[in-house]
Protein backbone atom coordinates (compact mmCIF):
# COMPACT_ATOMS: atom_id res chain seq x y z
CA UNK A 1 0.00 0.00 0.00
CA UNK A 2 1.66 3.32 -1.28
CA UNK A 3 -0.33 5.39 1.99
CA UNK A 4 1.78 5.79 5.12
CA UNK A 5 1.00 7.45 8.09
CA UNK A 6 3.11 8.87 11.15
CA UNK A 7 2.14 10.49 14.20
CA UNK A 8 4.70 12.59 15.69
CA UNK A 9 5.27 13.41 19.26
CA UNK A 10 3.73 16.27 19.70
CA UNK A 11 0.56 14.68 18.40
CA UNK A 12 0.30 16.01 14.86
CA UNK A 13 -0.28 13.45 11.92
CA UNK A 14 1.65 13.22 8.94
CA UNK A 15 -0.01 10.78 6.07
CA UNK A 16 1.56 10.57 2.57
CA UNK A 17 0.29 8.54 -1.19
CA UNK A 18 3.67 7.97 -3.15
CA UNK A 19 2.31 8.29 -6.72
CA UNK A 20 5.70 7.63 -8.80
CA UNK A 21 4.15 8.21 -12.11
CA UNK A 22 4.23 12.23 -11.15
CA UNK A 23 6.64 14.54 -11.27
CA UNK A 24 4.16 17.16 -9.33
CA UNK A 25 3.08 16.66 -5.35
CA UNK A 26 -0.13 18.21 -3.33
CA UNK A 27 0.39 19.13 0.15
CA UNK A 28 -0.88 20.72 2.92
CA UNK A 29 -1.77 21.63 6.63
CA UNK A 30 -5.89 21.04 7.74
CA UNK A 31 -6.64 22.35 11.28
CA UNK A 32 -9.50 20.46 12.33
CA UNK A 33 -10.83 24.36 13.19
CA UNK A 34 -13.28 26.04 11.31
CA UNK A 35 -16.03 28.32 12.05
CA UNK A 36 -17.86 26.25 14.11
CA UNK A 37 -14.90 26.87 16.63
CA UNK A 38 -15.42 30.54 16.74
CA UNK A 39 -17.21 31.95 20.06
CA UNK A 40 -19.88 34.51 19.53
CA UNK A 41 -17.61 37.43 19.67
CA UNK A 42 -15.39 36.10 16.91
CA UNK A 43 -17.83 35.51 13.75
CA UNK A 44 -15.50 35.53 10.55
CA UNK A 45 -12.36 35.40 12.16
CA UNK A 46 -11.29 31.62 10.99
CA UNK A 47 -11.55 32.89 7.35
CA UNK A 48 -10.11 36.24 8.09
CA UNK A 49 -6.90 34.23 9.94
CA UNK A 50 -6.73 32.51 6.77
CA UNK A 51 -6.48 35.65 4.63
CA UNK A 52 -3.97 36.80 6.80
CA UNK A 53 -1.40 33.94 7.37
CA UNK A 54 -0.13 35.12 3.67
CA UNK A 55 0.37 38.28 4.49
CA UNK A 56 3.64 38.22 5.90
CA UNK A 57 6.05 36.88 8.49
CA UNK A 58 9.00 37.85 10.49
CA UNK A 59 11.08 36.48 7.32
CA UNK A 60 8.87 36.82 4.25
CA UNK A 61 6.41 39.61 2.82
CA UNK A 62 3.27 38.49 1.46
CA UNK A 63 5.00 39.53 -1.85
CA UNK A 64 7.85 36.77 -1.26
CA UNK A 65 5.37 34.65 0.17
CA UNK A 66 3.72 34.43 -3.56
CA UNK A 67 6.57 34.89 -5.35
CA UNK A 68 8.71 32.06 -3.90
CA UNK A 69 6.51 29.16 -4.84
CA UNK A 70 5.77 30.76 -7.99
CA UNK A 71 9.06 31.17 -8.89
CA UNK A 72 9.63 27.42 -8.92
CA UNK A 73 6.46 26.83 -11.24
CA UNK A 74 4.13 26.19 -7.90
CA UNK A 75 0.81 27.64 -6.36
CA UNK A 76 -0.54 28.31 -2.80
CA UNK A 77 -3.70 28.54 -1.95
CA UNK A 78 -6.08 27.81 1.41
CA UNK A 79 -9.72 27.57 2.24
CA UNK A 80 -11.99 27.74 5.28
CA UNK A 81 -14.70 25.83 5.77
CA UNK A 82 -17.38 24.71 8.59
CA UNK A 83 -15.09 22.57 10.62
CA UNK A 84 -11.45 22.58 9.11
CA UNK A 85 -9.06 25.06 7.68
CA UNK A 86 -6.59 24.40 4.77
CA UNK A 87 -3.81 25.58 3.64
CA UNK A 88 -2.22 23.70 0.31
CA UNK A 89 0.19 23.72 -2.10
CA UNK A 90 1.26 22.22 -5.45
CA UNK A 91 5.39 21.97 -6.67
CA UNK A 92 7.68 20.01 -8.66
CA UNK A 93 9.52 17.51 -6.87
CA UNK A 94 12.40 19.32 -5.68
CA UNK A 95 10.18 21.95 -4.56
CA UNK A 96 8.57 19.81 -1.58
CA UNK A 97 10.81 20.88 1.15
CA UNK A 98 10.27 24.48 0.34
CA UNK A 99 6.39 24.45 0.10
CA UNK A 100 6.54 22.83 3.54
CA UNK A 101 8.79 25.76 4.63
CA UNK A 102 6.64 28.35 3.64
CA UNK A 103 3.44 26.93 4.63
CA UNK A 104 4.98 26.43 9.01
CA UNK A 105 6.26 29.68 8.33
CA UNK A 106 2.71 31.65 7.81
CA UNK A 107 1.13 29.79 10.17
CA UNK A 108 4.00 29.54 13.11
CA UNK A 109 5.33 33.26 12.61
CA UNK A 110 2.56 35.36 11.02
CA UNK A 111 3.30 39.17 11.45
CA UNK A 112 -0.44 40.00 11.49
CA UNK A 113 1.00 43.43 9.93
CA UNK A 114 -1.65 46.09 11.01
CA UNK A 115 -1.81 47.56 7.40
CA UNK A 116 -2.41 44.29 5.56
CA UNK A 117 -4.80 44.00 8.44
CA UNK A 118 -7.08 46.58 7.80
CA UNK A 119 -6.66 46.00 4.25
CA UNK A 120 -7.67 42.35 4.26
CA UNK A 121 -10.54 43.78 6.04
CA UNK A 122 -11.66 45.34 3.30
CA UNK A 123 -11.09 42.52 0.89
CA UNK A 124 -12.94 40.31 2.85
CA UNK A 125 -16.07 42.93 3.31
CA UNK A 126 -16.05 42.98 -0.28
CA UNK A 127 -16.41 39.59 -0.29
CA UNK A 128 -19.24 39.47 1.67
CA UNK A 129 -20.69 42.03 -1.04
CA UNK A 130 -20.51 39.85 -4.03
CA UNK A 131 -21.76 36.93 -2.10
CA UNK A 132 -25.18 39.07 -1.24
CA UNK A 133 -25.42 39.74 -5.18
CA UNK A 134 -25.16 36.34 -5.90
CA UNK A 135 -28.39 34.35 -5.13
CA UNK A 136 -27.84 31.21 -5.83
CA UNK A 137 -24.37 31.29 -2.69
CA UNK A 138 -26.61 33.33 -0.63
CA UNK A 139 -29.05 30.51 -0.50
CA UNK A 140 -27.02 28.50 1.39
CA UNK A 141 -25.92 30.71 3.85
CA UNK A 142 -29.65 31.62 4.63
CA UNK A 143 -30.07 27.74 4.83
CA UNK A 144 -27.39 26.90 7.10
CA UNK A 145 -28.94 29.98 9.68
CA UNK A 146 -32.30 28.28 9.37
CA UNK A 147 -31.16 24.95 9.86
CA UNK A 148 -28.77 25.31 12.82
CA UNK A 149 -30.36 28.27 14.28
CA UNK A 150 -28.38 30.58 16.96
CA UNK A 151 -25.62 27.98 16.81
CA UNK A 152 -21.77 28.54 15.37
CA UNK A 153 -22.36 25.90 12.82
CA UNK A 154 -25.28 27.78 11.39
CA UNK A 155 -23.46 30.86 10.82
CA UNK A 156 -21.83 32.33 7.82
CA UNK A 157 -18.26 31.25 7.33
CA UNK A 158 -17.50 35.17 6.09
CA UNK A 159 -18.80 36.49 9.06
CA UNK A 160 -20.74 40.43 9.03
CA UNK A 161 -18.74 43.62 8.19
CA UNK A 162 -19.15 44.84 12.03
CA UNK A 163 -17.36 41.57 13.03
CA UNK A 164 -14.85 41.24 10.40
CA UNK A 165 -13.48 45.26 11.08
CA UNK A 166 -13.57 44.41 14.80
CA UNK A 167 -10.63 42.09 14.87
CA UNK A 168 -7.26 43.24 15.86
CA UNK A 169 -3.88 41.24 15.65
CA UNK A 170 -4.22 40.22 19.79
CA UNK A 171 -7.66 38.65 18.90
CA UNK A 172 -5.69 36.70 15.36
CA UNK A 173 -3.08 35.69 17.05
CA UNK A 174 -5.37 34.08 20.41
CA UNK A 175 -7.07 31.88 18.21
CA UNK A 176 -4.83 30.53 16.30
CA UNK A 177 -2.94 29.82 19.60
CA UNK A 178 -5.87 28.42 21.12
CA UNK A 179 -7.05 26.22 17.96
CA UNK A 180 -3.77 25.61 15.65
CA UNK A 181 -2.31 22.77 18.01
CA UNK A 182 -0.56 19.45 16.89
CA UNK A 183 -3.22 17.19 18.12
CA UNK A 184 -5.90 19.00 15.60
CA UNK A 185 -3.62 18.93 12.69
CA UNK A 186 -2.87 17.03 9.73
CA UNK A 187 0.18 17.38 7.17
CA UNK A 188 -1.03 15.41 3.53
CA UNK A 189 1.11 14.95 0.62
CA UNK A 190 0.78 12.74 -2.26
CA UNK A 191 2.21 12.52 -5.50
CA UNK A 192 6.24 12.92 -5.89
CA UNK A 193 6.54 12.71 -2.26
CA UNK A 194 9.07 10.33 -0.22
CA UNK A 195 7.44 9.81 3.31
CA UNK A 196 10.17 9.81 5.33
CA UNK A 197 11.62 13.05 4.05
CA UNK A 198 8.45 14.72 4.58
CA UNK A 199 8.41 13.14 8.01
CA UNK A 200 11.48 14.43 8.80
CA UNK A 201 10.77 18.10 7.47
CA UNK A 202 7.59 18.39 9.26
CA UNK A 203 9.22 17.81 12.60
CA UNK A 204 11.73 20.01 12.15
CA UNK A 205 9.36 23.09 10.93
CA UNK A 206 6.06 22.64 13.21
CA UNK A 207 7.83 21.76 16.45
CA UNK A 208 5.59 25.39 17.68
CA UNK A 209 2.41 23.59 17.33
CA UNK A 210 2.95 21.59 20.48
CA UNK A 211 0.14 22.33 23.21
CA UNK A 212 -2.69 21.04 24.93
CA UNK A 213 -5.65 20.16 22.63
CA UNK A 214 -8.09 22.71 21.32
CA UNK A 215 -11.70 23.04 22.88
CA UNK A 216 -14.18 21.05 20.96
CA UNK A 217 -17.20 23.10 19.73
CA UNK A 218 -20.83 22.43 21.46
CA UNK A 219 -22.54 19.75 19.67
CA UNK A 220 -25.17 20.59 16.75
CA UNK A 221 -28.85 20.70 16.98
CA UNK A 222 -31.04 20.39 13.85
CA UNK A 223 -33.66 23.08 14.50
CA UNK A 224 -35.51 23.84 11.18
CA UNK A 225 -38.49 26.12 10.07
CA UNK A 226 -38.52 28.78 6.87
CA UNK A 227 -36.62 32.31 6.33
CA UNK A 228 -38.21 33.97 3.66
CA UNK A 229 -36.33 37.05 2.14
CA UNK A 230 -38.59 38.82 -0.54
CA UNK A 231 -36.22 40.30 -3.56
CA UNK A 232 -36.23 42.12 -6.75
CA UNK A 233 -35.25 39.13 -8.55
CA UNK A 234 -35.63 37.20 -12.02
CA UNK A 235 -35.79 34.19 -10.48
CA UNK A 236 -37.07 32.46 -7.04
CA UNK A 237 -34.00 30.72 -5.30
CA UNK A 238 -35.58 27.47 -2.89
CA UNK A 239 -33.29 25.70 -0.52
CA UNK A 240 -34.94 22.88 0.98
CA UNK A 241 -32.61 21.15 4.18
CA UNK A 242 -32.99 18.06 6.17
CA UNK A 243 -31.70 16.58 9.38
CA UNK A 244 -29.08 14.12 7.83
CA UNK A 245 -26.52 11.92 9.46
CA UNK A 246 -22.58 12.18 10.71
CA UNK A 247 -19.65 10.66 8.88
CA UNK A 248 -19.35 8.19 11.19
CA UNK A 249 -23.15 6.93 11.18
CA UNK A 250 -23.25 3.13 9.67
CA UNK A 251 -26.54 4.65 7.38
CA UNK A 252 -24.27 7.07 5.61
CA UNK A 253 -23.98 5.27 2.71
CA UNK A 254 -27.35 4.49 2.18
CA UNK A 255 -28.30 8.25 2.93
CA UNK A 256 -26.06 9.11 0.12
CA UNK A 257 -27.28 6.40 -2.45
CA UNK A 258 -30.72 7.92 -1.71
CA UNK A 259 -29.98 11.64 -2.27
CA UNK A 260 -27.85 10.76 -5.52
CA UNK A 261 -30.79 8.58 -6.76
CA UNK A 262 -32.92 11.92 -5.62
CA UNK A 263 -31.01 14.61 -7.53
CA UNK A 264 -27.51 13.90 -7.77
CA UNK A 265 -27.29 14.00 -11.79
CA UNK A 266 -28.91 14.45 -14.72
CA UNK A 267 -30.54 11.30 -14.47
CA UNK A 268 -31.54 11.63 -11.44
CA UNK A 269 -35.40 11.72 -10.72
CA UNK A 270 -35.49 15.50 -9.67
CA UNK A 271 -33.73 16.36 -12.90
CA UNK A 272 -35.82 14.42 -15.22
CA UNK A 273 -39.41 14.93 -13.77
CA UNK A 274 -38.83 19.24 -12.21
CA UNK A 275 -36.81 19.91 -15.46
CA UNK A 276 -36.80 17.76 -18.04
CA UNK A 277 -40.47 17.02 -17.86
CA UNK A 278 -42.07 19.62 -16.75
CA UNK A 279 -39.44 22.74 -17.41
CA UNK A 280 -39.98 24.03 -13.99
CA UNK A 281 -36.42 24.95 -13.64
CA UNK A 282 -33.38 25.41 -15.21
CA UNK A 283 -31.11 23.96 -12.36
CA UNK A 284 -32.46 21.37 -9.59
CA UNK A 285 -29.94 19.27 -7.25
CA UNK A 286 -29.08 17.22 -3.79
CA UNK A 287 -26.37 16.26 -1.78
CA UNK A 288 -25.45 15.41 1.36
CA UNK A 289 -23.16 17.23 4.16
CA UNK A 290 -22.05 15.01 6.86
CA UNK A 291 -20.10 17.01 9.40
CA UNK A 292 -18.42 15.21 12.82
CA UNK A 293 -21.40 15.04 15.18
CA UNK A 294 -24.56 15.77 12.34
CA UNK A 295 -25.17 16.03 8.68
CA UNK A 296 -27.64 17.98 6.30
CA UNK A 297 -29.59 16.65 3.56
CA UNK A 298 -29.65 19.41 0.85
CA UNK A 299 -31.72 20.71 -1.79
CA UNK A 300 -31.61 23.84 -4.58
CA UNK A 301 -33.93 24.83 -7.37
CA UNK A 302 -34.25 28.03 -8.80
CA UNK A 303 -37.56 28.73 -11.41
CA UNK A 304 -40.18 31.62 -11.95
CA UNK A 305 -41.91 33.31 -9.09
CA UNK A 306 -45.09 31.90 -10.38
CA UNK A 307 -43.83 28.30 -10.62
CA UNK A 308 -42.27 27.88 -6.72
CA UNK A 309 -45.42 26.40 -5.66
CA UNK A 310 -45.58 23.97 -7.99
CA UNK A 311 -42.03 22.88 -8.01
CA UNK A 312 -42.15 22.46 -4.40
CA UNK A 313 -44.96 20.23 -4.45
CA UNK A 314 -43.26 18.03 -7.13
CA UNK A 315 -40.28 18.53 -4.90
CA UNK A 316 -41.99 16.98 -1.87
CA UNK A 317 -43.96 14.18 -4.08
CA UNK A 318 -40.56 13.43 -5.77
CA UNK A 319 -38.79 12.54 -1.99
CA UNK A 320 -41.77 11.00 -0.29
CA UNK A 321 -42.25 8.61 -3.60
CA UNK A 322 -38.08 7.53 -3.57
CA UNK A 323 -38.40 6.83 -0.20
CA UNK A 324 -40.85 4.12 -1.17
CA UNK A 325 -39.89 3.34 -5.10
CA UNK A 326 -36.50 3.31 -5.08
CA UNK A 327 -35.46 0.33 -7.30
CA UNK A 328 -32.19 -1.88 -8.50
CA UNK A 329 -31.31 0.18 -11.45
CA UNK A 330 -31.25 3.50 -10.13
CA UNK A 331 -29.66 2.22 -7.18
CA UNK A 332 -27.05 0.28 -9.28
CA UNK A 333 -26.63 3.59 -11.39
CA UNK A 334 -25.45 5.48 -8.62
CA UNK A 335 -23.37 2.92 -6.75
CA UNK A 336 -21.30 2.74 -10.03
CA UNK A 337 -21.20 6.71 -9.72
CA UNK A 338 -19.86 6.50 -6.22
CA UNK A 339 -17.36 4.03 -7.22
CA UNK A 340 -16.31 5.73 -10.29
CA UNK A 341 -15.55 9.40 -8.10
CA UNK A 342 -13.40 7.26 -5.82
CA UNK A 343 -11.79 5.84 -8.11
CA UNK A 344 -11.32 9.28 -10.35
CA UNK A 345 -9.80 10.91 -6.82
CA UNK A 346 -6.81 8.59 -6.87
CA UNK A 347 -5.85 9.98 -10.29
CA UNK A 348 -5.35 13.24 -8.91
CA UNK A 349 -2.86 14.05 -6.62
CA UNK A 350 -4.64 17.40 -4.52
CA UNK A 351 -7.81 15.56 -4.19
CA UNK A 352 -5.98 12.13 -2.57
CA UNK A 353 -3.72 14.73 -0.15
CA UNK A 354 -7.59 16.15 0.38
CA UNK A 355 -8.89 13.07 0.64
CA UNK A 356 -6.64 11.06 2.99
CA UNK A 357 -6.69 14.11 5.51
CA UNK A 358 -10.42 14.62 5.68
CA UNK A 359 -10.27 10.34 6.85
CA UNK A 360 -7.70 11.08 9.36
CA UNK A 361 -9.99 13.87 10.54
CA UNK A 362 -13.45 11.30 10.11
CA UNK A 363 -12.22 7.71 10.91
CA UNK A 364 -8.32 8.22 12.82
CA UNK A 365 -6.87 6.67 9.57
CA UNK A 366 -6.85 6.00 6.02
CA UNK A 367 -9.61 4.26 4.82
CA UNK A 368 -8.57 1.78 1.99
CA UNK A 369 -10.50 2.00 -1.83
CA UNK A 370 -11.32 -1.61 -1.04
CA UNK A 371 -13.27 -1.16 2.12
CA UNK A 372 -14.69 2.25 0.48
CA UNK A 373 -16.12 0.14 -2.23
CA UNK A 374 -17.42 -2.55 -0.02
CA UNK A 375 -19.58 0.31 1.94
CA UNK A 376 -20.91 1.27 -1.42
CA UNK A 377 -21.61 -1.93 -2.45
CA UNK A 378 -23.21 -3.19 0.92
CA UNK A 379 -25.93 -0.55 0.23
CA UNK A 380 -29.47 -2.19 -0.88
CA UNK A 381 -32.83 -1.02 -2.23
CA UNK A 382 -34.35 -1.52 0.98
CA UNK A 383 -31.25 0.44 2.97
CA UNK A 384 -31.47 3.21 0.54
CA UNK A 385 -35.48 3.39 0.94
CA UNK A 386 -35.08 2.96 4.80
CA UNK A 387 -32.28 6.04 4.69
CA UNK A 388 -35.15 7.68 2.78
CA UNK A 389 -37.82 7.27 5.34
CA UNK A 390 -35.55 7.93 7.87
CA UNK A 391 -34.43 11.44 6.72
CA UNK A 392 -38.39 12.42 6.27
CA UNK A 393 -38.96 11.46 9.56
CA UNK A 394 -36.14 13.17 11.49
CA UNK A 395 -38.57 16.30 11.45
CA UNK A 396 -39.62 19.68 10.52
CA UNK A 397 -37.15 20.49 7.65
CA UNK A 398 -35.59 24.11 6.71
CA UNK A 399 -36.79 26.23 4.10
CA UNK A 400 -34.66 29.14 2.62
CA UNK A 401 -36.03 31.46 -0.11
CA UNK A 402 -35.18 34.48 -1.87
CA UNK A 403 -36.76 36.14 -4.37
CA UNK A 404 -39.94 38.03 -6.03
CA UNK A 405 -43.67 36.98 -5.10
CA UNK A 406 -45.89 35.68 -2.43
CA UNK A 407 -45.29 31.95 -3.55
CA UNK A 408 -42.30 31.97 -1.67
CA UNK A 409 -44.30 31.37 1.53
CA UNK A 410 -46.78 28.85 -0.31
CA UNK A 411 -43.50 26.91 -0.85
CA UNK A 412 -42.30 26.75 2.87
CA UNK A 413 -45.96 25.66 3.52
CA UNK A 414 -45.55 22.80 0.84
CA UNK A 415 -42.39 21.89 2.54
CA UNK A 416 -43.53 21.34 5.92
CA UNK A 417 -46.30 19.08 4.46
CA UNK A 418 -42.94 16.34 4.78
CA UNK A 419 -43.16 16.87 8.68
CA UNK A 420 -46.68 16.23 8.55
CA UNK A 421 -46.82 13.53 6.37
CA UNK A 422 -44.11 11.76 8.72
CA UNK A 423 -45.97 12.15 11.64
Amino acid sequence: MSVEVTRLPTGLLVVTDAMPHLETASLGIWVGSGSRDERPDEHGISHLLEHMAFKGTSRRTARQIAEEIEAVGGDLNAATSIETTAYYARVLRANVPLALDVLSDILADPSFDSEELRREQNVIVQEIGAAEDAPDDLIWDKLQETAFADQPIGRSILGTPATVRSFDRARLAAYLSRNYRSSDMVIAAAGAVDHQAVVAEVERRFESFAGPRPPTSDPARFVGGSRIETRDLEQAHIALGMHGLPHRDPNLYSLQVFTNVLGGGMSSRLFQEVREQRGLCYAIYAFHAPYSDIGMFGLYAGTDAADVAELMRVVVGEINAAAETINEAEVARVKAQMKAGLLMALENSSARAEQLARQLFNWGRPVPLDELVEKIEAVTVESARAAGRALIARGRPAVAALGPGAGLETAATIADSLARRAA
